[in-house]
């Protein structure tokens, strides 16, 4: 199993996962959020990117003024630099994007553990599902994200789960 907590695993991945290394180290990020714990998590570490797929950063934040202000002061001057906060599914979100010549990065802070986020939960069990099931099964959720489908509801679909997929894949 891989330790998703770490970047480290980038180093000897595919081209894009070495390229999002290589971004990620030299804008500082993982060091610069220490405090908040943050994880790289979404399509790219369990490699299926497509071409547009960003680099999502969760981290764990309590105050989210300092947050955004964190953010802003290490972010701000990058292009399209955006951040806002609100409330998603009772909690709230400090949300900050911005691009870099190779990846769009979005940097998500909810106050609770990044191993207990969503974001994380998700990709550890796609991940298990795309060690389960094989290259054939990768090849055909990259297809579905290829043709608009977002993540999980393509496996959703592909492992025929009813309902909500979020929901549902959080209970394999």
């Amino acid at each position: 199993m891989i330790d998703f907590t770490s970047i480290e695993y980038l180093k000897s991945g595919t081209p894009r996962q070495k390229r999002a290394y290589t971004v990620l180290k030299t804008l500082r990020i993982f060091e610069n959020l220490k405090q908040y714990n943050p994880i790289l998590t979404g399509t790219i570490p369990i490699d299926i990117d497509l071409p547009e797929s960003d680099l999502d950063i969760i981290c764990t934040c309590e105050d989210h003024t300092e947050f955004a202000t964190k953010l802003s002061e290490l972010f701000a001057s990058k292009p399209n630099f955006q951040i806002h906060t609100h409330k998603a599914q009772g909690l709230a979100v400090t949300i900050a994007t911005f691009r870099t010549p190779h990846f769009e990065i979005e940097i998500f802070g909810q106050n609770r553990p990044t191993i207990q986020q969503n974001a994380f939960r998700h990709m550890i069990v796609e991940y298990q599902i795309l060690c389960q099931k094989g290259p054939e099964f990768k090849a055909k959720v990259k297809q579905l994200k290829a043709e608009g489908y977002k993540t999980e509801p393509a496996f959703a679909k592909l492992l025929g789960l009813e309902g909500n997929p979020y929901e549902a894949l959080l209970k394999i």
